[in-house]
């Protein structure tokens, strides 16, 4: 039983998923760019985004950008496993990825699986400056057996949400649907108390809102920064930008 995490932006079209028995992923795609910076540790939105590499070859959402580097720089979805396998099968030598646009996911089941991929294969993760990593896309950037972030980048995080409107506080903490991600981080080297706080801090903020990091902040949580590093900098999304619009859409796609 799989809950998924949104995609975030400022203008947004929701798509509900739904899973087994009725959970659901939230999709959102990012079509504004600006930033803010509020000195005092208050609300920015994502920077000039970093430019997307065409590359020699394309892989679903991966685009090889040489023979040793490849660039993540869409939503993965139920067909990425088997793109990012393609890939690797064809450019066997490739050690890094780069995390240039990364709105997250569309299937949350076949994105861990993903993670887990990049573990596997060894890739080194990396963030370049004014690359966005959000919402599920955090999760494959963990997944990296290094990871490396330059100054300039963002992450963005919130909670899921279902498609009856509930959240992660709405369910016991040691339920299945929220030990899934808890023993995801564990299993990319998170010990069981860094976890279940990271996750908890991601789940802090609503699904509708988000929680934006800096490049020293998320070094904080991946142990590259100092502790007090680790008090993010947030606020609520509709305190500065225009509420989103929101569309809502039934599929009925079963995730297995």
């Amino acid at each position: 039983m799989m809950v998924m995490r949104g995609v975030i932006s400022l203008i947004v079209c929701i798509i509900s998923l739904f899973a087994l028995p009725a959970y659901a992923r939230t999709v959102i795609s990012v079509t504004i760019v600006e930033e803010w910076v509020d000195d005092a540790g208050g609300r920015f939105t994502a920077v000039d985004p970093a430019p997307i590499p065409q590359g020699i070859a394309r892989f679903g959402p991966f685009r090889v950008i040489d023979p040793r580097r490849a660039a993540l720089v869409d939503a993965t979805d139920a067909r990425s496993p088997r793109a990012f396998a393609a890939m690797m099968r064809a450019y066997p030598q490739i050690t890094t990825l780069e995390m240039v646009e990364c709105p997250g996911t569309d299937d949350d089941t076949a994105n861990l699986m993903v993670g887990r991929m990049i573990r596997a294969a060894g890739l080194i993760t990396h963030v370049p400056a004014h690359g966005s990593v959000r919402s599920g896309a955090v999760e494959l950037f963990l997944a990296g057996k290094e990871r490396w972030i330059d100054d300039g980048a963002e992450f963005a995080v919130h909670s899921w949400q279902d498609n009856y409107g509930r959240e992660a506080r709405d369910f016991a903490a040691d339920s299945p649907v929220n030990r899934a991600y808890v023993d995801y981080y564990q299993s990319m080297g998170m010990s069981a108390p860094q976890a279940r706080a990271f996750y908890d801090m991601t789940n802090s903020t609503p699904n509708a809102d988000a929680r934006w990091l800096t490049a020293q902040d998320m070094r904080g949580w991946i142990g590259q920064g100092s502790e007090r590093q680790r008090a993010v900098r947030y606020a609520d999304v509709t305190t500065q930008v225009t509420a989103p619009k929101i569309a809502y859409l039934d599929l009925g796609r079963s995730i297995p």
